[in-house]
């Protein structure tokens, strides 16, 4: 059974899981790239902890710390911090490069649940 670490309602994915819960997923995905030097990885992370409530059932959150993970990072070129990048169907749908306020997180983020 795969494990997974969860940081509230956002699920910690490595390089070794990245594929299976992000990837493999039957609905979007947000993937927040961090680390632990970043202080505005932490100001989006506790964003991303609200909104995961909000969007619950219809869109999952998960987090992997960029230094710890390197093969992510670097498969997907998160050069930025704090980087979130959308997945849907394995694919990269969106993405929000740099710290911004709960409600643009929100409607961006909202943009990929439609039909």
């Amino acid at each position: 059974m795969l494990e997974t670490a969860r940081n509230g309602p956002l699920t910690a994915v490595t390089d070794d899981t990245f594929a299976t819960v992000v990837l493999a997923a039957d609905r979007p995905v947000v993937v927040d790239f961090w680390a632990d030097w970043c202080p505005p990885c932490r100001a989006i992370s506790r964003s991303l902890a609200e909104l995961a409530g909000e969007f619950a059932g219809r869109m999952d959150f998960a987090t992997i710390d960029t230094d710890a993970n390197p093969d992510a990072t670097r498969t997907y070129g998160v050069m930025s911090l704090p980087t979130l990048l959308v997945f849907h169907r394995g694919e990269v749908v969106g993405s929000i490069v740099g710290s911004r306020p709960k409600n643009h997180l929100r409607q961006s983020l909202a943009r990929h649940l439609g039909g």
